[in-house]
């Protein structure tokens, strides 16, 4: 049972924590489908039949992206507007997720404690993403516990010590996986 990872950041060659677990994800091709959206569609405009297909290969979907705004990158919000259509993903014949687990997997640039009522965020990472969910259940999909990493947000302040963290990162990840998409 092969799980489709989408990752999705808009400049991953200069990214810490994505592009340690897309490596991390290469070394498993028996497991994993590593698909990257912004190498995949530079231009911004998605091959909707494709991507369908590609979803309809495996039944595990895990969306990979790095925490922008209390959201998503611009062009996984465009993935799912695209490809989530009615009839497919939705709708009474839409059954595309139908018994295919769904969940996140996101990097923040702030500390875990700034997630939570009393941090500077005011909200958990859960009730940030609450979208994910709703469109998981919306859509029929079985949605999973998220996977977050929380890490620094500028590249002055990385060291040895954040290297490390984010490596230790990439082995939490896959047994996140494991536990939830085996």
């Amino acid at each position: 049972m092969k799980t489709l990872v989408i990752v999705t950041h808009p400049n991953i060659h200069d990214s810490m924590v994505s592009k340690t677990w897309v490596h991390m994800l290469r070394q498993h091709p028996d497991r994993f489908t590593v698909h990257e959206l912004y190498s995949e569609y530079p231009d911004g405009v998605i091959d909707v039949a494709r991507e369908q297909a590609l979803v309809e290969e495996h039944q595990n979907i895990v969306l990979q992206f790095p925490v922008y705004w209390f959201n998503c990158p611009p062009l996984l919000k465009q993935w799912c507007d695209d490809v989530l259509t009615y009839g497919w993903a939705y709708g009474s014949k839409g059954k595309a997720f139908e018994n295919k687990k769904l969940g996140i997997a996101v990097s923040l640039g702030a500390p875990a404690s700034e997630y939570s009522a009393e941090g500077s965020v005011g909200y958990t990472v859960a009730e940030t993403l609450r979208p994910f969910e709703l469109t998981a259940n919306y859509i029929s999909a079985n949605y999973q516990p998220l996977f977050t990493f929380h890490t620094i947000d500028t590249h002055e302040n990385y060291d040895e010590a954040a290297a490390q963290l984010v490596a230790d990162s990439a082995g939490d990840y896959l047994a996140h996986l494991n536990t939830y998409y085996a």
